[in-house]
């Protein structure tokens, strides 16, 4: 297989884009297919939502910000065949160190050449900073959790700005993949506007799964697992399991 690296962005925080980046590459995670997910991000939400601890190091930041290599900052999962780069608040600091180095968007696409993973799951932080200019220059796929709710298009006009300027000057060849609708309530009329607003806009780029507003998923981080672990029964692992399948079918 070829390997596949896929960036999940938006800009938005609460729009359900750690728990898109966890569940997908742990239910794409098995015995024939390794898969890394980079946390990206200083809050290190993907970090603490694996149970690794946000003390661990190296991290993220060390193989950015230090030139570590990535083979040694990388961390075995409680999920067969699923690692994690985890991030802490250091990571900040990455921001404004990488903006007088030489080739700065290109620091992690460097970083992630040594890999032999099936994928790589880039779970970027809701910014449009370098951290994230390096997760989009790093992958070959873009990723994009719309909430359901009224201000669903805000700011999408702005992150697809920024993957164009991305593909002018970093990486040409990035494709979106989808974007996922997320926190979905079916008995929401709103819901539903929303969901015929984006599939308008994006057409056949609308992943035909819908990922619901589901309690147990909401709690899931907060003990350190994925979905699967915590509820594999739950309307939320059934939706996150149905995802994986469309993302693996379009990545081919």
């Amino acid at each position: 297989m070829t390997q596949k690296i896929v960036a999940v962005v938006n800009q938005k925080g609460g729009v359900g884009k750690t728990t898109t980046a966890i569940n997908i590459a742990a239910q794409l995670a098995d015995r024939q297919t390794q898969v890394l997910l980079v946390d990206l991000d200083p809050q290190g939400n993907a970090t603490s939502g694996l149970a690794i601890p946000k003390e661990t190091n190296p991290t993220t930041y060390s193989v950015i910000g230090d030139n570590a290599l990535l083979s040694a900052a990388v961390h075995k999962t409680n999920v067969a065949q699923l690692w994690i780069l985890p991030a802490n608040a250091d990571l900040a600091g990455a921001e404004v160190e990488l903006v007088n180095r030489q080739q700065r968007e290109f620091v992690l696409k460097k970083a992630l050449q040594e890999t032999a993973y099936d994928y790589i799951f880039i779970d970027c932080p809701p910014s449009l900073g370098l951290l994230t200019i390096n997760g989009l220059t790093a992958a070959d796929y873009v990723l994009i959790p719309v909430q359901a709710e009224y201000y669903a298009l805000e700011g999408l006009s702005q992150l697809l700005k920024t993957i164009q300027a991305v593909r002018a000057s970093t990486n040409p060849q990035l494709e979106l993949l989808g974007v996922v609708l997320t926190l979905y309530d079916k008995r929401n009329s709103l819901s539903e506007q929303v969901y015929k607003e984006i599939e308008r806009y994006f057409g056949d780029k609308l992943c035909k799964t819908l990922i619901p507003r589901n309690v147990r998923l909401a709690e899931a981080p907060s003990y350190g697992r994925t979905i699967f672990e915590h509820d594999r029964w739950s309307k939320g692992a059934r939706a996150y399991k149905a995802l994986a399948r469309e993302i693996k079918s379009r990545l081919g």
